[in-house]
């Protein structure tokens, strides 16, 4: 590991001006990730600032949004979200995905800042020793062609694959959440959906988030339809691993048709996947396997999978399609009225 200076701010203010003004300075929130990369060599920074003690650490009602609004302090651990009984009643979603994720002990490290930050999991990416376009533009993806089966099917670009591996990122995208970002131009509200970018020519771009820019809170507007909604996720594992695909989704149903539906993926893409197609394909159409499935395929219409070393992961597309039918499945059965 190269060494480094460390600072701890006194504000947020204090703690944004201190990494704006140096190229070579990075945030550390809960270090769940960034500890791990900068003893792997993958990042070497100057300076690290520490934000313990410096971001908003609590869960606020938002009145302006008539009740059952939340605004979420972006120093709160992810353990504290999920067993927060607000969140449990009204975005059950979002709790449900928060406890998918890493171990209780990550949970309780790792913040709601810093969450949707986090960077690929890719195994290029974390071995210093590949090339790889994330970790340095213009030297190759190492995973094209390579170890593919947990890479993404939409939204990939020639220059990257690799799949954001965030839980709460996808439950927050369903959710239409907004982020409250701090930076050397005052205070911005950018739309979660907006936050990550697709790898493009610039993979090395995570979000469009500045150089000093921080998440200070992300509000979670009022929302019936969140409270009949759920999580799903499919791993390799039980416990402590990565989707290979996930669905967040909240369903709406009147008469044994569907009113409203809000669907998002996990594990298939750069970014938290907001299934537009798949929601305006559902809104309208009966509460039956056959809409669930036509949904699904409306949103992987485009999907292109990966060939590699390891076969490949064209599995990804008809196991999102049935990972997306067993949820909505489970919602209609709960909420058909």
């Amino acid at each position: 590991m190269k060494p480094f200076d460390y600072l701890s701010p006194v504000d947020a203010a204090a703690a944004v001006r201190s990494v704006a003004g140096n190229p070579g300075a990075v945030f550390l929130g809960g270090g769940t990730n960034l500890v791990d990369h900068l003893k792997l060599g993958v990042v070497a920074p100057e300076l690290v600032v520490g934000l313990a003690g410096v971001l908003p650490a609590e869960v606020e009602e938002l009145d302006e949004l008539d009740g059952g609004g939340l605004r979420i302090g972006a120093g709160v651990s992810n353990s504290e979200l999920a067993a927060d009984r607000r969140v449990r009643e009204r975005f059950p979603v979002l709790s449900q995905a928060l406890l998918s994720g890493a171990s209780g002990q990550l949970r309780n490290m790792a913040t709601v800042g810093g969450n949707p930050l986090q960077r690929t999991r890719c195994a290029y990416f974390q071995d210093v020793t590949t090339p790889c376009n994330k970790r340095e533009p213009g030297s190759g993806c190492s995973a094209i062609g390579g170890w593919t089966r947990h890479h993404a099917v939409l939204g990939a670009s020639e220059h990257c694959i690799a799949v954001h591996p965030s839980d709460m990122a996808v439950a927050m995208a369903a959710l239409d959440a907004r982020v409250r970002v701090l930076g050397p131009a005052g205070e911005r509200t950018v739309p979660f959906v907006g936050l990550h970018r697709l790898p493009g020519g610039a993979p090395e771009r995570d979000t469009v988030l500045e150089h000093g820019e921080l998440i200070t809170a992300i509000d979670l507007p009022a929302a019936p339809i969140a409270r009949r909604s759920a999580y799903r996720k499919v791993r390799d594992r039980a416990s402590y691993a990565f989707a290979l695909v996930s669905v967040a989704a909240a369903l709406d149903v009147e008469d044994g048709v569907i009113v409203d539906a809000r669907v998002a993926f996990g594990g298939v893409a750069h970014a938290p996947w907001r299934a537009y197609r798949a929601e305006e394909a559902l809104r309208g159409a009966p509460a039956s396997e056959r809409s669930y499935r036509d949904a699904a395929d409306a949103e992987l219409a485009g999907a292109r999978p990966a060939e590699g070393l390891d076969g490949g992961n064209a599995f990804k597309i008809p196991l999102l399609r049935r990972t997306l039918a067993a949820t909505l499945r489970g919602l209609a059965g709960e909420g058909s009225r």
